[in-house]
Formats: C-alpha cells, structure tokens, sequence
C-alpha cells in the first residue's frame, strides 16, 4: 500500500493547531465538493481530504499517526511497523470511503466519529423500522462519516440471546435531505440464526441558527437598513460553501427574494440559497434620531397605505 502524507494533503504543518487544521478542511472540502469543483479528480481530491481530516481532527488518531515519524513520504510503499495494531471496531459494519493506509492503522471503522459522537443508543432489531438521526445542516451538506452506538442481538458462547452495544459509523451521503433513509447492513445473527435485515435510519436535519430548509433550497433572512434597500449595495452574506457577495437592487422592499443559484444543498440538480429582505429600522431612541425620522416625514412624500384608499374608495 502507499503512504499517505495527511498533512501534505491538507497542506498544512506538522504542528498546525487543531483551529487552523478545521479552516484547513473547509477550505479544500469547498474547492473538491464533488457537485461545485471544475478540478480535475475532484471526487478523488475531496476522499482524500476528508480522510485526512478524519485523522488530524481526531487527538488520539493524529497521535497515532505521528508516531510513524515524519521520514515517509506521500505514495511510497508503507508497511505498518512492527507492534503497531490497528483501532478494531465491529467488522461487522464496514465503510469503503478510506484508504488500505487508513484501515491498516485505524481499523475499518476508523474509531471515533469524524463529525459527531455521543449520539442517542438504540436498539438494533430486524423489524426495519426506521430509527431517526439527527445531523446538522453542516453535515447534511458536506457529508462524511458519523458514528452511533446501538445494541445488537446476538448469541453468546452458551448459546444465550443477549444485547451487546456496537459502535458503527454510518456514511452521510452529500446533500441528503430530512426523511432519507440509510439501510446499514449487518452480518450479526438473531437468536434463530436468521440473518438480520439490517438497521434503517431516517435523517432528520437539525434547525439553524441562521437557515431555513425547503427542499434543497436553503433560505436566509438578510436584514438590511433602509438606505441599503432604497439606494442598493454590496454586502457578504454566509453560504453554506463560504461568504459570498451579492448585489442589492435600489429600492429594494421588504420580503423581497434574491436567489443565488447552486448555493442550497448539493444534489441533481443542486438547491439555491434565497435571501429574504428584511429591513429593520435603526432605533429612534435619541432626539437627535428623532430629528432624522421628523426630517424624512417632511421631505418624502410617502404613504405606506396609499394601496388601501384606493381599495376601499367608493366606486
């Protein structure tokens, strides 16, 4: 097998700080994004960063790496050193998205997860109901590779049935959306010696602070002064993919909607991030902000319910 250089890949230092290994990630993971990138390889480039991070992020694995030393070199002939015994998970519930080089050292499960741990316990069975999982939006968007722990069925060595926690990592597949269902397969026995059918999850997308979902589309609420929507401007906004700059119109209303096109969770086709217009007014809480509101009421002939007199007017 050949050596991977995580660091090179992630083209950072051996001693980069936790922090700057993260802004490290979300960068090339934004560039590789297999639906946005142009690069060439860019599926491969975006495996490969992500496995990376699945190991720098990670105290104990990035330990683990380190000690091979730093006299290896990306794609030479690696063979694990004497004594050094991969992390084993269940070989029971197996990921294909990392390298001979990663499970050699880590196991096929790899050990903790590379977005969340601690998620809720359940119980495995053969019914195949769907258990829910919460994930982040964040999540939803990159993908990766997320760990749970569940109980399993299975025979001890007397032939009893009993319930013994497994932990296995479940891959989430870039763009999923809430309601999609992920079958996770098992070779665990019943008590019957009838093979299990295998655990079914249900995503669910946890709220955001700052989106709203529909579909793929990803919806933000852009608050804006009123001399921004009445004389237009360039302002940043977040995306899920990074801040990106967009033009507001003059004399732009409230609940108005821009759309960014391709900027929602990514898929076929891929969702629009929509920005709804809020203006918000600054706070009359001094006179002298009073004066700016009196001298607007004097100099701009402006009525906000004009449309209703000419409703109602008599005919």
């Amino acid at each position: 097998m050949k050596y991977r250089d995580y660091y090179k890949i992630l083209g950072v230092t051996r001693d980069t700080s936790a922090e700057n290994i993260k802004k490290a990630y979300r960068r090339l993971a934004r560039k590789y994004h297999p639906d946005v990138s142009k690069e060439l390889k860019a599926e491969e480039s975006f495996k490969e960063v992500n496995e990376a991070y699945e190991v720098l992020r990670d105290p104990q694995k990035r330990a683990t790496y380190d000690q091979l030393g730093n006299k290896w070199h990306a794609g030479q002939d690696f063979c694990p050193p004497p004594g050094c015994q991969p992390v084993q998970g269940s070989s029971n519930f197996r990921t294909t998205d990392f390298s001979d080089f990663f499970e050699s050292l880590f196991g096929s499960l790899g050990g903790i997860s590379s977005f969340t741990t601690g998620r809720s316990k359940f119980q495995f069975s053969s019914n195949n109901q769907a258990i829910p999982i919460e994930i982040s939006l964040e999540e939803a968007y990159y993908g990766g590779i997320c760990n749970l722990q569940v109980q399993v069925r299975e025979l001890d060595t007397n032939g009893e049935s009993v319930i013994r926690p497994r932990n296995i990592n479940v891959k989430i597949p870039v763009g999923v959306t809430t309601g999609k269902k992920i079958r996770v397969s098992s070779n665990q026995s019943s008590p019957d010696h009838r093979q299990d059918s295998g655990l079914i999850l249900e995503i669910v997308i946890k709220p955001h602070q700052l989106y709203r979902i529909k579909g793929r589309d990803i919806i933000l609420t852009l608050p804006l002064a009123p001399w921004e929507a009445a004389l237009g401007c360039k302002i940043e906004i977040p995306t899920l993919g990074g801040m990106v700059t967009i033009n507001v119109p003059a004399n732009a209303y409230h609940s108005q909607k821009l759309r960014l096109r391709g900027r929602g969770l990514p898929g076929q086709p891929p969702g629009d991030q929509i920005a709804v217009l809020c203006i918000v007014n600054p706070p009359a809480d001094s006179e002298a902000a009073r004066e700016v509101f009196r001298f607007m009421e004097r100099k701009l002939p402006f009525d906000p319910r004009l449309h209703w007199r000419k409703q109602t007017q008599p005919k």
